[in-house]
This record gives C-alpha cells, structure tokens and sequence, in this order.
C-alpha cells in the first residue's frame, strides 16, 4: 500500500481519505466493531440490572454509564493519544481491550454484585452505589469503544469531504450493530447464554484487532497536526453545530424511548419485540449515516444540509406518531391466526420499518452532516470525530434520561413528542444560523430561505398540534385492540415512568386492570379466584403468618388477602410502577380490602429482585401478584438464583407462592417455571385454579422443608371468630371448606418428574424463559387445557401431605379426581 499522503492536501488532491484501496476493509472492521459492541451492551444490561435492578432510576443509571463512558472515550482519545501513533495499531488495541474488559466483566460482575448486596443504603446514598456500580463495570470497556473512531478518523484529512468519509464508518458500525442486536436476541441467548454470546463478542473484537494491525503493517501513515488545535482553526459557527447535534441526540434517544413504550403496547413487551426495534432504529440511522456521508462529500453547504434534515424531523415524527397511535393499531388483524412465531415477527418488522424508518434516517444524517461542517484543514480529525461524537452523545444520555424519568410520567407520550418536535426545529435553526449570516450573502440567502425556513416552522407547528395521546384502548389491549371493537370505559388510564396503566368497566359488572397492553387483573370469578389463592393458600398453610412480602401491587388483591388475617403484624408491598398503587387500588377498594389504607402496610417503590437482594429482612410469607413471564425482565424473576434469594429471606417454616399461567403460553415455558421452582424448592406442589376442571392457571408452594398441612388444627382456625372475614373473602370466590381449598392439588415434585424430564432451568445466565415464554406468547394459546391433562397425568394422592382423618383424606382424594379431556380428544 502506498504511504499516507500530507494531512494538508492542495486544493486538487484526488481523494479526502488517506489510504482509499483500505476502505472495504476498514468498513468490515466496523461492521465488525459495531456488532460485538452491541453483544456487549445486550449482556450487560441483563447481567447488571440483576444487580441494580430494573427500576426507572436503575436503568437511566445503566444507559447514562454506558454512553457517557462512550462520550468520554470520544474525547479524551484525541486528547491524549498523539496522532503521530498509527490510527489503525490504536484501533486495534483499543479493539483487544474491549474484547478483554468484555470477559472480565461477564466474570466480575457477580462478584461485584455481592459486594453491592452487602453495602447498599437506602436513598441517595443508594442511587450513587448503583452508579459506582455501573462505572466500575461499565466505563473501562466503554471508554475504549467511544474512542474506536476518533482513533479511525486520523486515517482520513481534516475537510469536510474527508471526514465525510466517516460517515461510511459510522454506518458500517451501525450495520454491524443491527446485525449484533439481532444475533444476540434470536439467537445467542435464546439458545445459549450469556458466556456464549461474550465469547463470541470477543472473538469479533480480536479478528478486528488483528486485521487492523495487518493494515498497519501495509500502509505506512504520516502524522497528522497535534491535538491542540486552536480554536480558531475551526470554521465559523462550529459551537453552535454542537449544540444541533447534541439536540439531535437528545431528540433520537427521547424518540426511541417514547416509541418504543409505544410499540411494546402494539407488539407486546417480549424480548424480541425490544430487539425488533433496537435493530429498525439501527437500521434507520445506518442507512441515514450512509447517505448523509455521501451527500456530505459533495455539498457546498453541509451546515445547510444539517439545518434542512432537522427543520424535516418534525414532519417524521409526525408520521411514526400517527402511525403508532391512529393507524397500525386498527390494522384488521388477528396475531393469534398464525403458528409460527418467525411468522409474526416477520409481520412485526415490517410494522416498525414502516413506522420508525424516516425519522431515523434523518437521525443518522445528521451525524456525517455535522462532522462536514466542523471540519476544516489543519485540524486534528480524530479531535473533530471525537467532540461531535461526544456531543451527540450527551445529547442522547440527556435525551433518555428526561423523557424516560421527567417528561413522559409528568406529560405523557403525546406532549412528550411534541417536545421532540420543538426540538429538532431548535436544532434547525441553529444549524442553519451560521449559513444564514455567511457574510458576502447574508441578504441574499435570509431573503430566500428565511421564508422557506418559516414556512416549515409553521407546518412543523401544525403537526405538533395534530399529534394525539395513545388511545387507552391500546393500553388496555394492546396487539389484540382490533379484536375489541367494542372498547369498555375507562375509570383511569395513566403513564408512568415504567408502563402505562388502565382500569375499565365492563356492561356484566366486571372491572380490570390493564398494564401495557395485557390484563393484569380482574373482578371475572377465575382471575379473584387466583389473586386470593396467591394470599390465602399460604397464608393458611403457614401456621400463623406474621410478616408478609407481596411481590407486585397489581389491583392490591393478593396483598389484601393478608389484611383479613389477624395474626399479620407486616405487609411489605414491593411495586416497581409508582404510578398504580395510588390510582389503581382505590378502584378496587372493596375487593382488596383498602388494601393501601391499613397501617400494617408498607409499599417499596423498587423492584422485587433488588429490594430481596439487598433487605435483610425475613418473612413468613413471599408471594406474588401475577406478573406474565413472557414481559420483558419478569424472566428474572423467575430465576433458580432468584427463588434461591427467597428461600434464603424465608423465616423457618416460611412458604413460598408463585403464580404460573397455562393460558397464553405453551408446555416449554410451563416446564421452566415448575422445573426451575422446584429445584429451589425440592417440596413444592402446584394448585390449579381450575375452569371447568380444564385448567387455567396454577400457584406453586414452596418450603425449605418438606410441607405437612394440619387439616384439625386449620379446621379450628377457620372455625374461630377471628377468620369470619378471612372465610368471606374465601366464599366469594368459590372456597367454603378446606376441601374446596385443597381440591385443586395437582401435584409434586415425584408427580411431575415424567413430565418435567426435558425442562430448561432458568437461571440468570440465560434467563430462558423469557425466551421460551416469548415464542410462545404470539401463538398456540389454547395448550392450557392439553398442558393440565399431561401435568397431572401421573398424580398420586399425598398422603404424607396432610395430617387428617382417613375420611377428609377420602373426600379429598375425591375432589381432586382427574381432569377431563376437552371435547375431540
């Protein structure tokens, strides 16, 4: 290869890249690059929010580690890397680096973990431990990927059209990145696990390392200028560039926040609905950092450009938000027809690519745009990549962490995109500024784009005022909306900082309450049948229950259960949405006993896993409201290392309860759960809340030692005074006597082995079953019934189970009999 030419080229050089015979490689090195970056970021998420947990606050921490290490690296390469070193012997250690950091974080953060369960505090003090937390796991790998194109960009000159070259880069690394979310999402950990997926990463990072030290030894490179440029060498108006990009990241990543709340609602909030459009924004803002880099290359203006690109954000915008809202919830169609789940993923693509690509596209425009009209010769190009870079990048942290925590729970996804709105017009205007006041023409252009420029202001108004709030219907309902053309009233509908909520009245008497799209609870027979279960039937295994841990508020039905029982001294409700205890209980006043009023109660804004993980309190009684195991991160709770975390916070004689649902579901993701319980809990047995004999959904009880009822003794306390509220509440959901309680017994561990033989163990390596209960979320939902026949297919009485006469024993054994087989089997 030939050496680098002069990083002051004349005005006739032939080419803005010093080694242009490089570029496929150097492209494939980025695709390379932006593919494990994603691995990692994928991994690391899951692997530290079981740590910090999944709060809002924890997550804008995580996000705000993670891309302020990026701003970082982008600003400090420059700064103390000379450019007299190779670009590509820097590229690649900075690649083995992140291949490296990628491995020993997958190793340290359980041991990281363990010293951050033994320090937490409460408060502040907490919220700056997580944020160390993440900053010792998160900033040395991610300095290093920020750094990657400010290393890159000093194999190209200082000119807007040689940095323009970048912005092939960047889309390349952005390619590589959709190809990483997807690969990571369907593939490496559905499949595999979190080890796998690192290794794989690192393997990407350590070819691409050792490619560009291939290219290092081929191509010899001439230093560039030193890295402190004065501030005069830049063209004029270049802070105020700045601030465009950086309104330009805030607006992309406040967009992807509220869109994708708004998408979990129409596809359902699986895991691979999130890697869906994770790859369609990426998608977008490659194909946009392509086309602006070539359009930058040969434009006279790129400021002009930039200006132009956000001024038309607004009529994008527009556009993803009527389709989100007014036009690809209405679709007329049945997401349940098919039985392919690749079907409809297929169908939920084309329904994100349709909705999100045009905004995105000017998004990723915008990036090789800015780079063009900051650069100017004589400048340190790895300084100019790494200080768009780091703008654009604060932009976006500042962008995720108020719309995700301030501007949606305070105003709500309509107001919310309107301030995107007003923003990218913000960001236009100041990009077009300095082209505006050019001297020489400065008459001659206000004259003739100033009223071209208020022209869109006006029209980008216009659209702001058109955008509409989310219809409650698909808070309610979700994907299946067009399935209800006649939609309930709505008692409430509220955004909060970490779903959306509903409660709905419908003509037969029946209340329900919604989150995100699915029916969390309801006042139907079946539903207050499985909420009380999840209350009583510990409740009353337990020989007399003081301190209660209730996971989830929910309708406060299960948590007010336990207000019945007079012997409870402690309800600690754990509740990750502040947003539903307040609103959501009071509309369930009576079925949940004012649940949020009695003064046992304490409700702990926080997720169960941390608030478990981090408390040294114990129970004798951790249930839980019913949380769907297909929604993104309830897998993790549901993990053997979770169940192992609840044992451990169980008092002696403790019991364990967890909801498992047989609708919306298939046999792989039942197995899971059961398998996965019942290796924290070797003497569990499963109770059905039965429809019809036919199955519905079932509670697993759990003890550290083997369970033994007293049926004599449970017969006198149910007897008692006391319990008259205690069997009301009972009563009216079916349950008259101990027989009615227990009649649901469908099995233990011996019973279920047959069937559990081939069950996949979730554990928070893998985290399988958010995998398998995703799949099977989309289709084959009426398994429930054939899913109950196999279950209990080999059950056997239990007798050591009860300590009873031989009568009740019998009445029993006769209550439990065998399920039916469904008409045509």
């Amino acid at each position: 290869m030939t050496s680098a030419p002069s990083p002051l080229p004349s005005p006739t050089a032939p080419t803005q890249i010093a080694s242009p015979r490089c570029l496929p490689l150097l492209l494939l090195l980025f695709v390379g690059s932006g593919c494990a970056a994603l691995i990692y970021e994928i991994v690391w998420f899951q692997l530290l929010q079981l740590v910090i947990g999944s709060t809002g606050v924890s997550l804008g921490i995580l996000l705000a580690t993670f891309m302020g290490g990026m701003c970082l690296g982008s600003l400090l390469l420059p700064r103390c890397v000379s450019a007299a070193r190779h670009p590509m012997r820097v590229y690649a250690l900075l690649e083995a680096g992140i291949g490296g950091l990628g491995i020993l974080v997958l190793l340290g953060v359980p041991h990281v973990g363990g010293l951050y369960a033994a320090a937490v505090a409460p408060g502040l003090m907490g919220i700056l431990l997580r944020g160390l937390t993440c900053a010792v796991c998160l900033l040395p790998p991610t300095l290093l990927m920020g750094a990657t194109l400010p290393a890159v960009a000093r194999w190209v000159r200082a000119t807007p059209q040689g940095v323009s070259w970048l912005g092939f880069f960047y889309g390349g690394n952005i390619a590589g990145a959709v190809f990483g979310c997807l690969l990571a999402g369907f593939y490496l950990l559905r499949v595999h696990d979190m080890a796998t997926a690192t290794w794989v990463a690192a393997a990407v990072n350590g070819a691409v390392a050792l490619i560009a030290c291939a290219l290092s030894l081929g191509a010899a490179h001439a230093p560039g200028p030193r890295a402190t440029e004065p501030e005069s060498d830049a063209p004029r108006g270049a802070r105020t560039i700045y601030l465009a990009i950086a309104l330009s990241g805030m607006t992309a990543l406040g967009a992807e926040v509220v869109w994708t709340r708004l998408l979990s609602l129409l596809l359902g909030a699986t895991v691979y609905t999130f890697s869906i459009i994770l790859a369609v924004v990426l998608l977008g803002l490659g194909i946009g950092s392509a086309g602006g880099a070539w359009f930058a290359r040969t434009a006279r203006r790129p400021r002009a450009a930039l200006g132009w690109a956000q001024l038309l954000l607004p009529l994008a915008i527009g556009w993803t938000a009527y389709m989100l809202t007014q036009s690809l919830p209405y679709w007329p169609t049945d997401p349940y027809k098919s039985t392919d789940p690749w079907i409809d993923f297929q169908f939920d693509l084309v329904r994100s690519i349709w909705a999100l690509l045009p905004a995105t596209i000017l998004w990723g425009a915008s990036f090789p745009l800015a780079l063009a009209s900051v650069a100017s010769p004589g400048q340190d190009p790895g300084r100019v990549v790494g200080s768009v870079y780091a703008a654009n990048t604060l932009g976006a942290i500042l962008g995720a962490l108020l719309f995700s925590m301030v501007i949606i729970p305070v105003l709500g996804s309509q107001q919310a995109q309107r301030v995107l709105i007003g923003l990218a017009v913000v960001a236009g205007l100041l990009a077009l500024f300095p082209s505006l006041a050019a001297p020489g023409e400065r008459g001659l252009r206000v004259l003739l784009v100033g009223p071209l420029a208020i022209g869109v202001v006006a029209l980008d108004v216009a659209i702001a005022r058109a955008v509409t709030p989310i219809p409650p219907g698909l808070i309610a309902y979700g994907r299946v909306l067009p399935s209800y053309p006649m939609l309930p009233d709505f008692l409430y509908v509220g955004e909060g900082m970490n779903s959306c909520v509903a409660v709905a009245d419908f003509p037969g008497g029946y209340r329900s309450f919604h989150v995100s799209g699915k029916i969390e609870a309801s006042t139907e027979p079946q539903d207050m049948r499985v909420q009380r279960l999840l209350g009583h039937l510990p409740a009353l295994i337990h020989r007399r229950p003081k301190t209660v841990l209730v996971v989830g508020f929910g309708s406060g039905m299960t948590a007010g259960s336990f207000v019945l029982y007079p012997e409870v001294e402690r309800i600690v409700i754990c509740e990750l949405e502040p947003l539903i205890p307040p609103n959501v209980g009071p509309c369930f006043r009576k079925e949940n006993n004012d649940v949020i009023e009695d003064k046992r109660v304490e409700i702990v804004y926080d997720d169960a896993r941390h608030f478990i993980l981090t408390t040294k309190e114990k129970f004798d009684v951790i249930t839980s409201d019913p949380i769907h195991p297909w929604v993104k991160g309830a897998a993790m709770l549901y993990t053997r290392e979770y169940l192992d975390l609840v044992r451990a916070h169980l008092n002696p004689g403790g019991v364990a309860a967890q909801w498992v649902p047989l609708y919306e579901s298939h046999a792989d993701t039942v197995k899971s759960e059961m398998a996965t319980f019942l290796e924290s809990f070797p003497w569990g047995t499963v109770w059905a809340n039965n429809v019809k004999k036919r199955g519905y959904d079932v509670v697993m009880i759990g003890q550290p030692e083997p369970t033994q009822i007293d049926i004599e003794a449970l017969h006198r306390r149910m007897g008692g005074p006391s319990y008259a509220r205690v069997m009301a509440s009972l009563k009216e959901v079916g349950i008259s006597s101990t027989l009615d309680l227990f009649g649901g017994y469908t099995g233990g561990r011996a019973d279920l082995a047959p069937w559990l033989h081939d069950a996949q163990i979730n554990r928070d390596r893998n985290l399988r079953l958010q995998y398998l209960a995703g799949l099977g979320k989309s289709v084959r939902v009426y398994e429930r019934e054939e899913m109950y026949i196999e279950l209990t297919q080999d059950l056997q009485f239990p007798e050591s189970l009860f300590l009873a006469d031989q009568a009740w024993k019998d009445a029993l054994a006769k209550a439990i009999g065998r399920p039916q087989a469904p008409a045509g089997h």
